[in-house]
């Protein structure tokens, strides 16, 4: 049940190891921390561990699978690993390289890629990767171009390079395809570490095997450390994991090598059928395995995994230096130009939004202007408190109107939390790029509903009373949209989003 990949593997110049050491995460309820602010109780009491005294590693040129049944702990140990927990939540020791990890220096030099597709359907493949390693690569435009043309190739997305992601009703490229697409967009930065959370959920077995095959080379050829998890693969994925760690309620039931699973089913008794792979028949067994902690491995069993151990890359790593200081890769400026670029083409790819738009802002203006007919010109009493009601009527219909965005808001947001917390960008450079490009777009909506509106309710009968009018509208349309995305945003926990 080996690798049938022969070590002969690329040695990266600066390799990663990951490690947890005696790792325990209680997950703790809303209800139990408004407890403990409350009335001074200890909020992990009665919480549920998710993860218990985990003890595993992660090498360089292999690829390695936690699997486990549903609700083992499996996505949330890949979250500890890839620093989106924060480790002040979790007892126990993350190290990166026999050193104590650095959350956010971390998720800057890894790839995490989630579940869930975190892509925009309006764009092509090409200009997915492409965005995404201008955000993510330090200088001029070619270099990116060129990293992205070798990354299409490598990923097998030549053929399709052109075509739309598509979601839903909008046809676009295959699930597989969508999962390599997600992959490459980490990748753009050439990341040492991959971690992915079930990348063959919902594929084919076909399309399972070629994305595992895929990322078995990169890991052997590319010296990379790759972490997945995966719930029952079949025997020919089975046969590309050079690691597992199998999990069970929060333990770690083993930590190694396929044949040393296999030696330890043999040990505990069990005569593997031939037709069954050694994980299956492991997870219907799980009772005879011991649980694996730092204090629990019987010396034969530590003599196999340490004949599995690779000591010329063991010392390889005391000499990787002090990581340093990791920036943003672009500044402040550049940050918005690329996302009011890439904010533009998803926005003018949204046709049937803004024609809707459009048209609201026409038949909201003609039908108020029709309602209040002339109300402008009269002095009474009766026609000052109409006019009251025509501006409480156009201020209702401002502040209901600045929702436009929203769609694109929420196609985005999965993708804003992924690329915010891996450090490619700052909050506040996304909030400018989509205020700058709404702009223009909101000052022609101004225009549609304040140009019959003005003239039919006979308001001042002068330009300049228009267009200081006209003035006002732009602004609260552009205040409200500001707010709302602001508000949308201020949603995300601090760990998520760093400023």
């Amino acid at each position: 049940m080996g690798s049938p990949f022969k070590p002969n593997a690329c040695t990266r110049k600066n390799p990663y190891r990951l490690e947890t050491k005696n790792l325990s995460y209680k997950l703790c309820s809303q209800f139990d921390e408004y407890k403990s602010l409350c009335f001074g109780s200890n909020p992990r009491r009665g919480s549920k561990y998710i993860l218990k005294d985990v003890t595993c590693e992660a090498r360089p040129n292999e690829l390695t699978a936690i699997a486990g049944p549903s609700g083992a702990g499996k996505t949330t140990l890949l979250e500890v690993l890839a620093g989106r927990i924060s480790l002040s939540k979790v007892s126990g020791q993350v190290l990166v390289n026999y050193r104590p990890m650095v959350a956010d220096r971390f998720r800057r030099a890894s790839g995490f890629v989630t579940q869930e597709d975190a892509l925009f359907p309006s764009l092509t493949v090409r200009e997915t990767l492409m965005y995404s390693a201008m955000l993510r690569l330090p200088g001029v435009r070619k270099v990116a171009a060129t990293r992205v043309s070798e990354l299409i190739k490598e990923l097998g997305l030549d053929h399709i390079a052109d075509s739309r992601i598509g979601c839903g009703s909008s046809r676009g490229i295959s699930g597989g395809e969508r999962r390599r697409v997600s992959i490459g967009v980490d990748l753009v930065h050439d990341p040492a570490v991959i971690l992915i959370d079930e990348p063959t959920s919902g594929l084919d077995s076909a399309s399972a095997l070629k994305v595992v095959s895929l990322l078995r080379l990169m890991a052997f050829n590319q010296g990379k450390t790759i972490v997945l998890t995966i719930h029952q693969p079949g025997f020919r994925i089975l046969e590309l994991f050079d690691g597992l760690i199998l999990l069970s309620d929060g333990f770690v039931m083993h930590n190694g090598s396929l044949n040393l699973l296999e030696t330890r089913l043999n040990l505990a008794g069990h005569q593997i059928p031939q037709h069954v792979n050694v994980l299956e028949f492991a997870l219907d067994a799980m009772e005879s395995l011991v649980i694996q902690t730092s204090d629990s491995e019987n010396s034969q069993l530590l003599l196999i995994e340490k004949e599995h151990q690779d000591h010329m890359m063991r010392m390889q790593y005391s000499k990787v230096v002090k990581e340093k200081a990791l920036l943003y890769s672009n500044s402040p400026m550049e940050e918005i130009l690329i996302l009011g670029q890439r904010f533009c083409c998803n926005i003018f790819r949204t046709e049937q939004l803004f024609v809707a738009r459009v048209i609201q802002a026409l038949v909201a203006g003609f039908l108020l202007g029709t309602i209040f007919l002339n109300v402008g010109s009269k002095q009474d009493q009766v026609a000052l408190h109409t006019r009251s009601g025509f501006f409480a009527f156009s201020l209702t219909f401002l502040l209901s109107s600045t929702t436009e965005g929203l769609p694109i808001f929420l196609e985005e947001r999965r993708t804003f939390m992924t690329e915010t917390s891996r450090g490619a960008y700052r909050v506040s450079s996304y909030v400018l790029a989509n205020t700058l490009v709404f702009i223009p777009f909101l000052l022609m909506v101004a225009f549609l509903y304040t140009t019959p509106v003005y003239w039919l309710v006979g308001l001042r009968k002068d330009i300049d009373g228009f267009l200081y009018f006209s003035l006002v509208v732009w602004i609260f349309h552009i205040k409200g949209k500001n707010t709302k995305l602001l508000d949308f945003y201020a949603l995300f926990e601090p760990i998520q989003v760093p400023i």
